[in-house]
């Protein structure tokens, strides 16, 4: 199974390195069980400056809405959702449906910004 997604983290360190780390995610639940609670989004350094979750196109192109394969960018605190529209809002609507049932981690709230 191809990933859908590639989650990109970039860090600095105190001499201005960068490091990255990519980790693809080949489905909707492997993400969502990444930022839940207990899952690898709590062990994100506090080095860590931005996060990239970057969609890949879709296997089959929107052909009746084109507007739904166009790419956009959403920020949410220091991530960064990129790829096509659809893919994005389907993320955000279960992200505000997962964030009200309690079912996201604090980690994953404080680096979106929903900490407060």
């Amino acid at each position: 199974m191809k990933p859908i997604m590639i989650v990109e983290f970039s860090a600095k360190t105190d001499v201005a390195e960068i490091k990255e780390e990519s980790v693809p995610l080949h489905s909707p639940e492997e993400l969502f069980a990444f930022v839940a609670p207990g899952g690898g989004c709590e062990k994100i350094s506090s080095e860590v400056c931005e996060i990239q979750m970057v969609f890949l196109n879709p296997e089959h192109p929107n052909t009746k809405i084109p507007l739904a394969d166009k790419r956009a960018t959403l920020q949410l605190g220091i991530v960064f959702f990129s790829g096509p529209l659809s893919e994005i809002m389907q993320t955000i609507e279960q992200i505000i449906d997962k964030a009200g049932r309690n079912e996201l981690s604090d980690s994953f709230l404080k680096v979106i910004g929903a900490d407060s």
